[in-house]
């Protein structure tokens, strides 16, 4: 089953559980299963679109947020 919701951290990143399907950099398609990927919210990682904690370093704010997906 894909995920059905993208969960945002509280002053962190997206976080995306379970098994998604993404592109990598050179239009790779990629799939996870049963791990989870924390995307970046703050703008400022050295590893885009991945999370790689810099939030934590610039003091980045955020409210938690979910995102639920739709099968369309």
């Amino acid at each position: 089953m894909m995920a059905q919701e993208i969960k945002g951290r509280e002053n962190g990143p997206y976080l995306i559980e379970g098994t998604a399907v993404y592109m990598d950099a050179e239009g790779n398609e990629q799939k996870t299963q049963g791990t989870t990927i924390a995307l970046c919210r703050c703008g400022h990682s050295g590893n885009k679109p991945f999370c790689d904690g810099t939030h934590r370093k610039i003091g980045f704010e955020a409210t938690a947020v979910a995102l639920k997906l739709s099968d369309e």
